[in-house]
Parts: structure tokens; C-alpha cells; sequence
């Protein structure tokens, strides 16, 4: 590969800006400094630095993201903010993406990745890839809303849902609503909103808090992000597998 199109990649900055990092000498390859854009490298295998600062082959790229209320779940959009805005220009490449979506109106997990063959495993509804939800629904919730939910919720349009498990935290007689935890294999348009919608209630705040082995972090406040660690990767991989 060359040495500017590596770069390039690592995301070191534009093509114009790496052919000036090389002309002022700024750029080695193996402790040899590197005159040329065209000079050839082996990725992975030759040093390559920045001054000081080591570059690293990377090919996939793998965050997650708390994503806040009004911000809708995709690459680019020419009229409203995306997930992708909320990115710094570090951090930002073109080619990530957001894995399946959140409603502009529910907030939480998203794993964002420019990995298309895991996200397209994790998407997939033959590998049954569990998400859990936390929200705030009206009403007094009981075990036979539990019941409907572990057979299948049929919604309103017909569609028959594969089972789901409901879990009640506590209710709230001030305001009549019910916290709950509530986890599904599909991800259907607005699932959990009709799933209640179904039983005759309403989701009043939903959030995601898990996706296959990834939760969210606690301290993790909305609009902000992080690297995946390895190990986070290798579990999402092996779930997949």
C-alpha cells in the first residue's frame, strides 16, 4: 500500500494535507523518513510515525454511542442532526455507520462501526441478537401483560412477534405509569411502542441499554461516545459466530 493512501485511511488527514506532513519530513517509515507518497508499505507489519507518534493499522472501527432524543440514527442527512454529528472530527470517518437505528424520540445504545459484515450479523434475525429496553409506560402493568408478551405480542396491523420478556420494576401511583425492563429479538419499526400500544398502553420514555453482550455504561451521558474495548469486540464476534 502507499504510504499516503495508508494515512489516509488511519485518518491522519486529508490527501493534501499528508503530501505536506511528507514534504516536511514529518512522516518515517521504519525510521527512514519518507519523500515520497508513492513509497510502499506492508500494513501491520512496517513502523510507521507521525514525529513521534506511532500510526497504527486499524481496518474496523468500533463505538458506542448514547444517543440522546432528536437526533436521528443515520450517516447523513441534509436537513436534521445525525448520530454522525455528534462525532468529533478525531474521531470521524467517513465510511462508520450507525448498526440498525433508534427512533429520533428514544434515546440509548447505538454501536456505531464501519464493520459491515458484524453489523450485518447482528441485524440479522436468524441470529436472534437480544436488545434491552428500559421505559416508562402508562399505566398498572401485571402478570398477564407478562404472559402476552413471554406468547408474542400480535400487533394491530396482524404482525405476530416472536416472544418477549417483560419486566416490571415498580410503579408509580402518583402518575400512574410503571417502569419496566423489556427485551426482544427483532427490530421492527417502533416495536416497543406498538408492542404496548397492543396491550393499551403508551411508552412515555424508552431507552436502549443493551445490544447482544454490550450495555451501556452508566456514566456514559447522551450525545457522548467511546471506543469499544477488545474485549467488548470479541464478545459481539463470538455472539455472532
Amino acid at each position: 500500500m502507499r504510504v499516503d493512501k495508508f494515512l489516509h485511511q488511519m485518518n491522519v488527514g486529508t490527501r493534501n494535507q499528508i503530501t505536506q506532513l511528507i514534504k516536511k519530513g514529518r512522516v518515517t517509515l521504519n525510521a527512514q523518513r519518507v519523500r515520497t507518497g508513492k513509497t510502499q508499505l506492508n500494513p501491520g507489519q512496517d513502523l510507521v510515525k507521525l514525529g513521534e507518534q506511532e500510526i497504527k493499522y486499524q481496518v474496523h472501527y468500533y463505538y458506542v454511542l448514547n444517543k440522546p432524543m432528536g437526533v436521528i440514527s443515520a450517516s447523513t442527512d441534509t436537513h436534521q442532526k445525525t448520530v454522525m454529528d455528534l462525532f468529533n472530527k478525531s474521531d470521524y470517518r467517513s465510511d462508520l455507520f450507525p448498526v440498525g437505528r433508534l427512533d429520533k424520540d428514544t434515546e440509548g445504545l447505538l454501536l456505531i462501526t464501519n464493520d459491515g459484515d458484524l453489523a450485518h450479523k447482528l441485524l440479522s434475525p436468524a441470529h436472534h441478537i437480544k436488545k434491552t429496553y428500559e421505559a416508562t409506560v402508562t399505566g398498572k402493568l401485571d402478570e398477564s401483560v407478562i404472559t402476552k408478551f413471554a406468547e408474542g405480542i400480535l400487533l394491530k396491523d396482524g404482525t405476530q412477534l416472536y416472544p418477549a420478556k417483560l419486566e416490571i420494576l415498580n410503579y408509580n401511583k402518583m402518575d400512574d405509569t410503571t417502569n419496566i425492563h423489556v427485551q426482544i429479538q427483532e427490530g421492527k419499526y417502533h416495536q416497543v411502542r406498538r408492542m404496548f400500544g397492543a396491550v393499551g398502553q403508551k411508552v412515555i420514555h424508552l431507552q436502549r441499554i443493551k445490544m447482544g453482550t454490550l450495555a451501556i455504561d452508566e456514566g456514559l451521558l447522551p450525545g457522548n461516545y467511546r471506543e469499544l474495548t477488545q474485549t467488548e469486540v470479541d464478545d459481539l464476534l463470538r455472539l455472532t459466530e
